[in-house]
């Protein structure tokens, strides 16, 4: 028997990346798994990956989660099928452009709002009466540790996954009495698709691909930090280093940031 065994735990972005490897790590410790993803082709080979047992039960969705009418169906059709939720966790997220913010326009801050901030926060609402109603039962949100530092030509993500990290705060303090555990995760570099799915230049999507965390090992951090019930859970040495100098020089650590995360500073000139 394991933490997660026969529990019911509801993943968004499963289709690649780290929520597909929060699904298939799940499944195998004998968790039923309720699976969504906006692109039906990568949820089916994520469900080709989850291991056969008649001890797990997988319902998987096509499902936009910034589509507020489209997530409040989709939670209703998943207590339908089990009953209860155990586990929430909002992972799906996307990059904006890698652009500074002189050349944003509204179209780039709303695409990457919906689904970062809007996407948890459907998913957290939707889901809050039948967590509070199930004692014991734990909602996780991805934000970023681009949550925590806030670095150039990433404006739009930034706000998105600062506005997370805050959001799921307050939860945790207005649930801690209420039987609901509450956990922030701040990923660092991670080898998914994120990079080349925005578009960002090949030097980026490089570094994504030869330095990142693998899924695998991302989400077995996040998933030992929720068995622990930890309140926030830093994902890779990275997101430490950046987090420990935020918290040293929170009004200069700027100049100490761009060779850590790779950013010349003539490229912002």
């Amino acid at each position: 028997m394991t933490y997660f065994s026969d529990k019911v735990a509801v993943v968004t972005g499963a289709g690649s990346g780290i929520g597909r490897a929060l699904t298939v790590q799940l499944a195998g410790q004998g968790c039923h798994v309720a699976i969504s993803d906006i692109n039906e082709d990568n949820l089916a080979e994520t469900v080709a990956l989850i291991p056969q047992s008649d001890r797990v039960t997988a319902k998987t969705n096509t499902l936009d989660v910034s589509d507020r009418k489209q997530f409040s169906k989709y939670a209703l059709e998943v207590i339908e099928e089990f009953g209860r939720v155990d586990v929430v966790i909002n992972n799906a997220g996307i990059s904006g452009r890698d652009v500074t913010m002189d050349e944003f326009d509204y179209a780039d801050y709303e695409r990457v709002l919906n689904v970062n901030l809007w996407g948890v926060i459907h998913g957290s609402h939707e889901f809050l009466p039948h967590l509070i109603a199930n004692p014991g039962s734990h909602l996780v949100n991805v934000s970023s540790i681009f949550g925590l530092v806030a670095p150039p030509m990433a404006g739009a993500y930034c706000a998105s996954k600062f506005a997370v990290r805050g959001y799921t705060e307050a939860l945790r303090t207005e649930l801690r009495d209420r039987g609901v555990h509450v956990t922030c995760v701040h990923p660092g570099v991670i080898a998914t698709n994120i990079a080349v799915a925005a578009g960002l230049d090949e030097e980026t999507v490089n570094a994504f691909s030869t330095k990142g965390l693998t899924p695998e090992k991302a989400a077995r951090v996040i998933l030992k930090g929720v068995q622990k019930g930890k309140a926030r859970v830093l994902v890779t040495g990275g997101a430490y280093l950046l987090d420990f100098l935020q918290r040293l020089m929170p009004g200069g650590y700027r100049s100490l940031m761009l060779p850590i995360i790779g950013i010349k500073s003539n490229k912002l000139k």
